[in-house]
């Protein structure tokens, strides 16, 4: 079954797996902050099965309608090289995936969301009109500006029409932060399908984050 590629991801395959992953920066100027968490992870089911998934190691449970899959790889933020990881799958013609990555300086939480947003919609070749956003702020998460989510048209590697529904929103994790950036991926606006995925993105307590923490 082939992947859904829309710009130019590297294959990783293994044994009963189906996993594709989209470069996780874009430096059209300088060192850009991941530049496309965009993942195009594929599930080989074709229903929407939703299920709860817990990331204990992310403070953050999210919904998906298919078997995830997960990778990581290190990525190089400007400001030294943070781990990068994922989860997602591909369901009923749509990607659905989530990336998040520690930031070290919570007070550049706003401004790396941003150049993410950026980054990921230069590399869909979303026009200007892509910029604005409706506020998104999750329970427990920093309300930030730049804590957004957008409906984008852009195009894929090749050339294909795609059309995301994304958030980006951040948190504090002890002295440092995470960013998290969701993602659905489809030839057509899914708006009920994001919006079941969005509403899923349930973030931990601080204090269960702590107790997570805590345990051997």
């Amino acid at each position: 079954m082939p992947a859904w590629d829309w710009a130019g991801r590297e294959k990783f395959a293994g044994p009963g797996a189906c996993l594709g992953i989209m470069p996780a920066m874009s430096r059209p100027t300088a060192c850009l902050p991941v530049a496309a968490s965009a993942l195009a992870l594929l599930a080989c089911s074709p229903a929407l099965d939703w299920r709860s998934v817990p990331l204990p190691e992310a403070g953050i449970t999210l919904s998906l309608p298919c078997k995830p899959e997960r990778a990581a790889r290190p990525v190089d933020l400007g400001a030294g090289v943070v781990e990068l990881s994922m989860v997602g799958c591909r369901a009923d013609g749509a990607t659905f995936a989530l990336s998040h990555m520690p930031l070290a300086d919570p007070s550049q939480a706003g401004a790396a969301l941003a150049r993410w947003r950026t980054a990921v919609l230069a590399r869909m070749q979303a026009g200007p009109q892509a910029q604005a956003g409706t506020a998104f702020v999750p329970r427990q998460a920093l309300d930030l500006p730049q804590s957004l989510r957008m409906v984008v048209r852009g195009r894929g590697a090749d050339g294909a029409e795609v059309v995301a529904e994304a958030v980006w929103f951040a948190r504090l994790e002890g002295r440092q932060a995470r960013l998290y950036h969701a993602v659905v991926y489809a030839p057509q606006p899914r708006t009920a399908a994001a919006d079941t995925f969005f509403t899923g993105l349930a973030l931990a307590a601080v204090s269960a984050q702590r107790r997570h923490r805590a345990a051997p």
